[in-house]
């Protein structure tokens, strides 16, 4: 990386050459091309050898079960109702109630086992193994054949499932008498079923099953493979030799590598009311104001579905199940987390875009509240639709009921979100157009602005997961949005964001800051992009998935190491830029923010997410609280702090320097990162540990189940639970709150432009020669 400064000034001048040498260029695209050609291989493999769906499913006798068809609409009704926000299927759901996969394999297992018993097998442990690994699947017929014990146990499973979903009761946390009708308990239960078979029949020339041996259950011999531990343990080596290779490279270049400020020059920082700001950086105010509003709602939310795990059956006198049901609390509340944060990331590049590009067109400010006006629409048009999806008001599969986890919000609101974002995109490029023919497209505004391009991009491929996409298919395309566009690109344009404002506060140059950015996508990429498979293990996919995920996702670790260990760097950028008139650095607590963002994601997304990305611990906790220890800590941790970083920044500039509560920034910024190290050290992470440890020792349906659960000790741990939710919504989210009305009541105070200064956050002071305190600043 080039270091070397211009002689005068503190960032380069627009120009049409690259401030960065073709080798990060060269190391960029072979990382993305080779990433995304495996990736293509492996979605190739995902639609050719997937677990099959059959056409019809009928028993020995020849009576047809349940048909392609069933499973489909099955599958559509667990998503409209929200049950994959209570329970999951093949681990991938919400952690209230059963793994359905799980919970049909072993009450099917138990019904033929009795079966056998009643025709005088004393111990049929044989019997059912060898039923239930049979794979009667025929590839040419696209029919699969269950034996007729199977098939008395299906009928027996719908009976339990009528019953369950139709009692008149909340003591599930669900809805009363949520499904009733025959058919679509038929329907749904199929779904299970299949998944089910999927998990204990061998896949074809293989001794393990399609979902690679997963759930571990004895009564059909299902334990980890030689590909779960020899994997496990690779991944391991790969960890410790990359970061190994980090620490060498940046021994021997870390002054060339890495967050640098400048030692030599001295900087003046403009005051609030001394920096100009244009009508579409006061309209983000609303856009933070609404986050915040946001954040509260959705922590209301989350503290509601948490305390379905403390005590099920009642809040505090309330029967809340009849109100707001646990998959409705926890949808809205995962939902909320993403428009909350997003919203922000929207609002901080617009607010951002006017320092970049020293000018703003005339009407920004109409299409950045027809943008608010957009986002308020879809936001709370997705939430009511959702919930009339999980009433049943709406029917299933189609454009307004309810979706995959973290993809709940239906369809016609995904397609709106998505024409939302390139509506964003529009108001960037229009902001930037000016500044960009000028600028050679390796250089930071046009990096800010493919960063910013890539997020509803990527986001869109969400599209191809609709409600009757194969399961597997489906999670291939899922995982991409939860994990390729949240880890990999909204990284990357965290990077752009947080690098260019210290560019546009003159701390670092932008050819350092062009380093920075090259080094994270490089490091990311590497591992990010093939890492994706982490989350398909067990999804049905072959084994080649598990191989390839495992052993890049642990890749992912290195580059959190290498922010951690630049930490201290990245914090000092701004404490050691002051002025020489004893003007202080306006941003301590935005930057204070930052810095949290960097301690969570090694500690949420590196620590915890590779403890749960190790194939061998995935195998037995998957949808435990240990992967919820793991979102929890990595997506607040992460991307919460960075959002309500980027409010901090933008409020600084609309509250009047006297009027600024420094108090409130500070119990916020404090409340929020003791609430959430309190959630996940006092609760999560000690359950996630005791049901990982059951689930090893007793067995997985019995670690998921509500009785292991709603143990009188793992209440107490649950309601552990409750003094940290009070910090970070009354200590954390409450103080912002009063920090964005503060800022709404001074937006439009202060001077307002169309036009900026070169240098629009910031003075350098030149001391004169022979004088013994710095010239007045100059622009």
């Amino acid at each position: 990386m080039a270091t070397e400064a211009a002689q005068s000034g503190r960032s380069e001048p627009a120009t049409a050459q690259p401030l960065i040498g073709k080798g990060w260029v060269q190391g960029v695209a072979l990382v993305m091309i080779f990433g995304f050609l495996v990736l293509g291989i492996l979605a190739y493999r995902t639609y050719t050898t997937s677990m099959p769906l059959p056409d019809k499913v009928v028993s020995e006798s020849g009576q047809v079960l349940f048909t392609k068809d069933d499973v489909t609409r099955g599958q559509e009704l667990y998503q409209a109702r929200g049950l994959m926000e209570y329970g999951s299927v093949l681990g991938h759901g919400a952690y209230l109630g059963p793994d359905y996969t799980a919970e049909y394999l072993r009450m099917s297992t138990d019904d033929v086992a009795d079966q056998w018993r009643s025709g005088g097998v004393a111990d049929p442990r044989d019997q059912v193994v060898a039923e239930f690994r049979t794979n009667r699947y025929n590839p040419g017929t696209k029919t699969l054949v269950l034996t007729d014990r199977q098939a008395r146990a299906f009928d027996d499973i719908q009976r339990h499932y009528a019953a369950y979903f139709g009692e008149n009761s909340t003591k599930y946390g669900l809805r009363p008498r949520m499904i009733t009708d025959r058919a679509d308990i038929h329907d749904l239960t199929s779904f299970f079923a299949w998944t089910a078979w999927a998990s204990a029949a061998q896949r074809p020339g293989q001794i393990y099953s399609y979902t690679n041996n997963w759930p571990p259950e004895k009564r059909v011999d299902n334990g980890p493979t030689a590909s779960v531990l020899v994997w496990s343990a690779l991944s391991l080596i790969a960890l410790l030799g990359g970061i190994g290779i980090l620490f060498a490279v940046y021994g021997r270049w870390s002054q060339q590598v890495g967050w640098h400020g400048e030692q030599t020059s001295t900087l003046s920082f403009r005051e609030p009311g001394e920096v100009s700001l244009t009508p579409a950086q006061r309209a983000t105010i609303w856009f933070f104001a609404i986050v915040s509003v946001l954040f509260l709602a959705q922590t209301l939310v989350g503290a509601a579905a948490e305390h379905y795990r403390a005590d099920l059956s009642n809040f505090f006198g309330l029967d809340l199940a009849r109100v707001l049901p646990y998959n409705l609390a926890r949808t809205w509340h995962v939902q909320l987390a993403l428009f909350w944060t997003a919203a922000a990331f929207l609002a901080g590049g617009i607010f951002l875009v006017p320092f970049i590009s020293r000018r703003e067109p005339r009407r920004q400010s109409w299409l950045a509240y027809g943008l608010l006006g957009a986002v308020a629409v879809v936001v709370f048009g997705s939430l009511i639709t959702e919930a009339l999806s999980i009433y049943g008001v709406i029917r299933r599969g189609g454009l307004l009921s309810q979706q995959w986890e973290y993809l709940d919000l239906p369809r016609l609101w995904q397609i709106l979100l998505i024409v939302g974002m390139f509506l964003w995109i529009v108001i960037i490029w229009r902001g930037m157009r000016a500044r960009l023919r000028s600028e050679s497209k390796l250089n930071m505004p046009w990096l800010f602005f493919f960063a910013g391009l890539a997020i509803p991009v990527f986001y869109a491929v969400g599209l191809l997961a609709s409600s009757g996409t194969h399961y597997t298919v489906a999670d291939f395309w899922r995982f991409w949005v939860v994990h390729l566009w949240v880890e990999d690109f909204l990284e990357l344009f965290t990077t752009v964001m947080v690098a260019y404002i210290f560019v546009l506060l003159g701390v670092v140059r932008e050819r350092i800051a062009l380093g920075v950015i090259f080094l994270d996508i490089i490091l990311y990429s590497a591992g990010g992009v093939i890492g994706t498979m982490h989350h398909l293990y067990f999804s049905g996919t072959p084994v080649e998935h598990m191989a390839l995920g495992a052993f890049f996702s642990a890749a992912e670790v290195i580059p959190l190491t290498f922010l951690t260990v630049e930490a201290w760097a990245f914090l000092q950028l701004g404490s050691r830029q002051q002025s020489g008139d004893g003007r202080p650095f306006p941003h301590r607590w935005a930057v204070m923010f930052l810095v949290a963002v960097g301690f969570w994601n090694f500690l949420g997304a590196g620590i915890f997410g590779f403890l749960i990305n190790l194939p061998i611990v995935s195998y037995y906790q998957i949808g435990t609280a240990l992967t919820a220890n793991h979102g929890h800590a990595a997506l607040m941790g992460v991307y919460g702090m960075l959002a309500v970083g980027l409010a901090m920044f933008a409020f600084r500039y609309v509250i009047p320097a006297d009027k600024w509560p420094e108090k409130w920034a500070r119990i916020s910024f404090w409340g929020m990162n003791i609430g959430l190290a309190w959630m996940v050290f006092a609760t999560l992470l000690p359950l996630g540990v005791l049901q990982l440890y059951h689930s090893v020792n007793s067995g997985y349906f019995e670690a998921r189940s509500l009785g292991y659960i709603t143990k009188p000790g793992n209440s107490l741990i649950e309601w552990l639970r409750l003094p940290g939710d009070v910090i970070l919504i009354v200590g954390g989210v409450l103080p912002f709150i009063y920090i964005a009305l503060t800022a709404l009541r001074y937006f439009r105070s202060g001077s307002a432009a169309q036009e900026l200064p070169e240098h629009p956050l910031y003075t350098e002071v030149v001391p004169a020669v022979g004088a013994e305190s710095p010239t007045p600043p100059k622009d």
